[in-house]
């Protein structure tokens, strides 16, 4: 009995430790250190974010042509484009309210998802549908609820977007949804590209998918592996993506809230990432994240946007932020305006720096080569931090260009030909020659050297205008 007596309050101690460590780490913790070392994002890759926020926000009306929401800016939809619109009575609780709009503007097909309706008990029984390692996908783990309601709208309108995309071959193919929404809008793009054939073998680059404050519905290899495709936005300090807790045990939690917290701040101080890491049923918010950064530690007010972007293994949004914007910077009003602020002030800086268009075609070219090196470094990181599945995260996913692979094998077999052959003239030109030339070969591999230039440093032209020898390299 004394042992115990001696025990109890040893535990309060050490649990009360725990949890002043916790509330310290959180107090210091802001949303800005989640991205301080990603790059910014281009105009050009976060121009679409405001546009499809817009068309969220459109699901949200009774009538398109008679708007009552609608924000300053428009929801910029022609009523005449938008091809269909179903409601919760069309769904039936199997999914939320969308829309199939077809942009010719912009040559885009859209299907745009609402976010969870707190007045609807099928997003709730949607949310609930999932248990920690219930459903496997292509190599990993997603929500269960989300993909079946992903499935149902795939099966209602495959026929009308299969020949959307057969007639319109150059029209991107982009799924769109905020919250609740972002899962099923996510678990869309995964089945269309799994399962191209549904869909006339759509091209996988034809396919994307943007997730608003998304929720988290997928293990971590397939969150990086799919990030050619899927992109997610948070706004600054928006709790769902950093929410580890799964989203049913929140919901059932809700006359029990604080025992909730209580294991969750011990878990956070106890377990260390890099084991949190190694489970691979855990979810993550999904593909290439765009943070929009509007305030800083300890600053009263807002500040100029800023968007940052990366491809992230560890530290995709693990921690929660102790913040009193938690939850309206996941209001999806707020996130449109905030995304447009970010974009004007790009173009306003790219008007101010009067960029020629020559030069705006390069950028967005070497941009997508940023991508790829991006998505690659990504995958090795996460094999080097032993992430389950990852070393399947092979080229036929799409995160590896094949053919740029046969590209690069082929320059270095031609390289080592060409190699050959310049070693069997530096031994007729003599020893100084092939030390000269030991150099340009190595440089050949980053930047290829022609023969023609090739000849011009092993020899020089007499006044006839004949090739000899370069003096220098001859033996004497």
């Amino acid at each position: 009995m004394s042992i115990l007596c001696g025990c109890c309050p040893l535990l309060e101690c050490v649990y009360c430790l725990g949890c002043a460590r916790w509330a310290y780490k959180r107090c210091l913790y802001t949303a800005g250190h989640d991205s301080k070392d990603w790059g910014l994002a281009t105009t050009d890759e976060f121009e679409p974010v405001p546009r499809f926020c817009r068309y969220i926000l459109a699901v949200y009306e009774d009538d398109i042509r008679n708007p009552l929401w609608e924000p300053p800016e428009g929801y910029g939809i022609n009523p005449d484009w938008l091809l269909l619109k179903k409601t919760y009575e069309d769904t039936q609780g199997r999914a939320p309210a969308y829309i199939l709009y077809l942009d010719h503007d912009h040559k885009d097909v859209v299907v745009a998802i609402r976010g969870l309706n707190l007045a609807k008990e099928s997003d709730y029984a949607m949310l609930l549908d999932n248990k920690l390692g219930e459903r496997k996908f292509d190599g990993g783990y997603v929500h269960n609820g989300l993909l079946k309601s992903a499935g149902w709208v795939l099966d209602e309108e495959c026929k009308v977007l299969k020949e959307l995309v057969v007639k319109y071959p150059s029209y991107t193919l982009t799924f769109a949804g905020h919250s609740l929404g972002s899962g099923v809008a996510t678990m869309l793009a995964l089945l269309v590209v799994r399962h191209s054939d549904r869909l006339g073998n759509i091209d996988r680059k034809r396919v994307r998918c943007f997730a608003i404050a998304p929720a988290r519905c997928m293990s971590l290899n397939l969150a990086v592996r799919y990030a050619d495709v899927i992109n997610s936005v948070v706004l600054q300090d928006d709790f769902l993506p950093r929410t580890a807790t799964p989203l049913e045990d929140i919901f059932k939690s809700l006359f029990c809230l604080p025992c909730l917290l209580c294991i969750r701040c011990m878990k956070d101080t106890c377990v260390p990432e890099q084991k949190m890491l190694k489970d691979p049923r855990r979810l993550y918010a999904p593909g290439r994240m765009y943070h929009i950064v509007e305030r800083k530690p300890c600053r009263l007010g807002r500040f100029p946007p800023v968007v940052k972007t990366a491809v992230p293994v560890d530290g995709r949004f693990e921690h929660i932020v102790l913040s009193c914007n938690a939850t309206s910077d996941h209001a999806i009003i707020w996130i449109e305006r905030e995304a447009q602020r970010a974009l004007n002030l790009m173009l306003e800086k790219e008007k101010t720096m009067e960029i020629p268009e020559k030069q705006r075609m390069e950028r967005q070219e070497s941009l997508a080569r940023e991508h790829n090196l991006e998505y690659r470094a990504a995958l090795r990181r996460a094999v080097t931090l032993d992430v389950p599945h990852a070393d399947s995260m092979s080229s036929e996913y799409g995160t590896f260009d094949k053919a740029q692979e046969d590209e690069t094998e082929e320059e270095e077999e031609e390289t080592e030909e060409e190699e050959g052959e310049t070693e069997s003239i530096a031994s007729m030109v003599g020893e100084s020659s092939s030390s000269s030339l030991r150099p340009s070969n190595k440089r050949r591999r980053h930047r290829g050297v022609s023969w023609d230039e090739l000849i011009e440093r092993l020899f020089e032209r007499d006044e006839s205008g004949n090739l000899t020898f370069e003096k220098s390299d001859l033996r004497h």
